[in-house]
């Protein structure tokens, strides 16, 4: 007898339905599983047997014949090992699942029977729904994260005797759902906040510049000036996450199993902090099953790489083309995925090994050798996709000593989201985000100078010997400026202050 039912597999991010087909015949007993499954499918039948005996039903004794199609792609996970037991239940006739063809199951399963967490949950549910899938079955854990998708009913359970008893009738499960909008609310939520800041008014300038136009910036400033605690406050200033956004950053981190049970939907913006030791696969993704880096795991966030030029060298270049394209492609012998990640890249080092190269109050005690060795560290052509270089200098004692608060981050906030929605008009239907995205045709239709900006940005241009993405950057975060000062056209101060952010070109990497 034959049985089909229907799970899914993943893909990069995406997923894609997979037919479970389980054939019981007469026959030397035996256990096969076919359709390219990876070694955790193979062991799967070990489960699968000490599951369905303890569960109280019987294994039949005959040979077995499971085939997860389409039989060409790869199936990776223990996802596969709840609906390779219905199926055999089903086979054997044991169990009549009703609605096989709408309805999906993936979970894995103990020696006992119960089912335990996976992950990419959240991504199989998208992909099965998408494919006209109406119900799906996961374990209890990962049924928040499965029920963020609407109009999908989805039917946790603690272990198979459940699934049984509710294809049976004997204790029907209820469909679960999620308040979405009571979760998106968690985006309203920060630890840190720009009040907190002490001084640094021109820092602070340039990071609302950076975070209305999602642009990346570099701080550099001698130790202890606030350049760490600055950074864990942006996010508190960004546009809140939409509901699409959303899903695509919650889908990444599905997939790298960073998921709770109690967060299934991700809403606020990630940030992302490795340390700086961090190897070349671990920062942008990789592994024998290519998995999720850090910088896709910033995705529609922050990547902030503290010390920068204590990173690995090969770890940092590997990064160039992804803040370039917006997504990374990792190509292994098993096939080559795509992940999105879109990243306002935020870095911060000292100006010299010792810390205190340029600053006021304190000798700076390296050589010049020293000092463009540790410079070197970081190429030109990662430092040309950085669009803002800020100096951070330090604090001085009558700044910290003050008593009145700055600026709170919702206030920066309402004039970021502000910008950001003046972009997301301008740029409609045409797949770009904010300015930071800006390609060469658009750029050229909304990001023209008027004359006397257009011969500053000249003058500039040859002086500060600029490459030609440099000259575009400085474009682009000019017209961010403009934007916060709500102007239709790029004018002189825009661009005078646009290019006072890359002035450190010529300062310490010239």
């Amino acid at each position: 007898m034959i049985s089909k039912l229907s799970s899914t597999a993943l893909y990069g991010i995406d997923g894609f339905v997979v037919d479970v087909e389980t054939d019981i015949s007469n026959g030397l007993p035996g256990f096969d599983i076919v359709g390219l499954p990876d070694a955790a499918v193979k062991e799967s039948k070990e489960r699968i047997r000490a599951a369905i005996k303890n569960t109280g039903l019987a294994m039949p004794s005959k040979r077995i014949t499971v085939n997860l199609a389409p039989a060409d792609i790869k199936k990776e996970g223990t996802h596969f090992d709840l609906p390779i037991a219905l199926g055999i239940l089903a086979a054997s006739g044991q169990l009549e699942i009703s609605d096989a063809d709408k309805t999906v199951f993936f979970g894995e399963l103990s020696l006992s029977g119960d089912l335990r967490r996976i992950n990419g949950a959240l991504p199989m549910a998208i992909s099965a729904f998408q494919k006209g899938i109406k119900k799906v079955f996961v374990p209890k854990d990962n049924v928040k994260e499965a029920a963020v998708v609407e109009g999908l009913e989805v039917y946790g359970a603690e272990n198979l005797k459940e699934i049984l008893q509710h294809f049976t009738n004997q204790a029907r499960l209820s469909p679960v759902s999620v308040d979405i909008d009571e979760m998106l609310k968690e985006s309203e939520k920060f630890v840190y906040d720009f009040k907190d800041v002490k001084g640094q008014a021109f820092v602070k300038r340039a990071l609302e510049i950076a975070a209305a136009g999602g642009h990346n910036i570099l701080l550099i400033g001698p130790p202890g000036s606030g350049k760490t605690m600055i950074a864990k406050r942006i996010p508190s200033i960004l546009p809140s996450l939409s509901f699409d956004e959303s899903l695509e950053v919650t889908k990444i981190h599905s997939i790298a199993g960073l998921l709770s049970e109690n967060s299934p939907l991700i809403a606020k913006r990630p940030f992302r902090h490795p340390h700086h030791t961090v190897s070349s696969a671990g920062l942008s993704g990789g592994g024998t099953h290519p998995r999720p880096g850090e910088i896709s795991l910033s995705h529609n966030g922050v990547l902030f790489l503290d010390e920068l030029p204590e990173f690995r060298r090969d770890a940092l270049e590997a990064m160039r083309q992804p803040l370039e394209d917006g997504e990374i492609t990792i190509t292994r012998t098993s096939g080559s995925v795509t992940y999105p990640c879109s990243v306002m890249l935020v870095a911060s080092m000292n100006p010299c090994p010792c810390g205190y190269y340029g600053d006021k109050t304190k000798e700076c005690t390296c050589s010049q050798t020293q000092i463009m060795k540790y410079m070197s560290k970081i190429s030109g052509p990662l430092l040309d996709r950085i669009d803002l270089h800020i100096e951070v200098p330090a604090v001085k004692y009558e700044e910290l000593e003050a008593k009145e608060s700055g600026e709170t981050s919702l206030e920066i906030k309402e004039r970021v989201s502000a910008a950001r929605n003046v972009q997301l008009e301008r740029y409609k239907d045409s797949g770009v985000y904010s300015n930071s995205q800006l390609t060469p045709a658009l750029m050229e239709k909304y990001c023209t100078p008027e004359p006397e900006a257009s011969e500053l940005l000249h003058q500039a241009y040859n002086s500060l010997g600029l490459s030609a993405r440099a000259h575009n950057r400085i474009l682009k975060v000019a017209r961010t400026i403009a934007d916060l000062a709500g102007e239709k056209n790029i004018k002189l101060e825009h661009i005078a202050e646009a290019i006072q952010y890359r002035a450190l070109d010529k300062k310490f990497f010239n």
